[in-house]
């Protein structure tokens, strides 16, 4: 399938709108290889011990759990270090090389697994049960219409709180934060399930703790379709304007881009 035909995503339709239509184009047509990043593995490997402790009703010893996000992350970076093993050609953060941010973020993903388990048995927040599976509404797929797009993605947690109402939440090992995310998460759960969300949050694990809540039922079918509509008619235009400045220093295929001027 051409990536004409391909449905969309958030993740896709914020490169291709807000970052640089550009990268996109080298990313998901060209299939420049990107470099590598530590804070992509940390995410991943996150998000997989989080999800085995839900799922265990949060029986799983709290060391089981770290060591799941032990063996993902070192599985990942083991999978990347093959691929690119000078680690001076990693993208790094802040005053951290490649290598260094590799270490950094293993003890930091190790800390940070640790902590959500013992914040969960404290909150001990109720995740929603996906009424034609009975599973737990964790990573939960969804494929919707927007805007005359086929959307798909996944939720990472849909929560049942006191009064009934249904609150998404995304787990988030970085800073960055989308509200058009949520937004989608939002009414793609209205339309795959009938479920009416008002509210949505971020839980954050740099810092062990939920985000403010996000008032995310104000925001119409129309408006979140409108960005995915745009997105998608501009790559079945093939129009793919760059967007060079500042973002470029954090793009992982600007070793590939002929925009893109490194710093001297």
């Amino acid at each position: 399938m051409g990536i004409e035909q391909q449905p969309r995503s958030v993740s896709q339709t914020e490169q291709y709108l807000d970052k640089c239509a550009w990268q996109y184009y080298l990313q998901r047509v060209e299939r420049v290889q990107p470099r590598p990043a530590a804070w992509s593995h940390h995410g991943t490997a996150f998000h997989s011990a989080a999800e085995a402790w839900e799922r265990s009703s949060r029986r799983l010893p709290a060391e089981e759990v770290v060591e799941i996000f032990h063996d993902e992350y070192t599985s990942r970076v083991n999978e990347s270090l093959a691929q690119e093993p000078n680690t001076d050609n990693w993208m790094s953060a802040g005053r951290y090389t490649g290598g260094e941010d590799i270490e950094r973020r293993y003890n930091l993903g190790m800390e940070q697994t640790a902590a959500y388990v013992e914040w969960s048995k404290t909150h001990q927040p109720a995740i929603w049960t996906e009424p034609a599976t009975g599973e737990p509404a964790l990573e939960l797929s969804f494929m919707v219409e927007l805007g005359g797009v086929k959307v798909r993605g996944f939720i990472d947690q849909a929560l049942e709180e006191v009064d009934g109402k249904i609150r998404v939440r995304d787990l988030k090992t970085g800073t960055m934060k989308s509200k058009f995310q949520l937004q989608t998460y939002a009414v793609a759960m209205r339309q795959q399930w009938g479920v009416e969300v008002e509210l949505a949050d971020w839980y954050l694990a740099k810092d062990g703790r939920l985000s403010r809540p996000v008032k995310v039922g104000v925001v119409s079918e129309a408006e979140i379709g409108q960005k995915f509509a745009d997105m998608d008619a501009g790559v079945k235009r093939g129009d793919f304007p760059a967007n060079p400045g500042f973002g470029c220093n954090f793009c992982d295929v600007s070793h590939g881009c002929i925009f893109f001027s490194p710093k001297t």
